[in-house]
């Protein structure tokens, strides 16, 4: 059970980036002003890889932690 609860976990959160647009209000603003779709596209996912590398380092920490308490 554990491990199909960590497949399903692991799928969603290698999703979530293709789910999610993220743009702050300004970049947003120029964005759809312009024909551009590429660059909205680069964009978001600039944006979406900058969201994700910290949550990432945490989860690491977190796991790191887990481990040392359990053995």
């Amino acid at each position: 059970m554990k491990r199909i609860v960590s497949i399903v976990l692991l799928a969603v959160l290698l999703l979530a980036p293709e789910l999610s647009e993220a743009q702050c209000a300004m970049c947003r603003a120029v964005l759809e002003s312009g024909d551009n779709n590429a660059v909205a596209k680069g964009i978001n996912n600039g944006i979406i890889y900058l969201m994700a590398v910290p949550y990432i380092l945490v989860a690491g920490l977190f796991y790191f932690i887990y481990r040392k308490m359990r053995s």
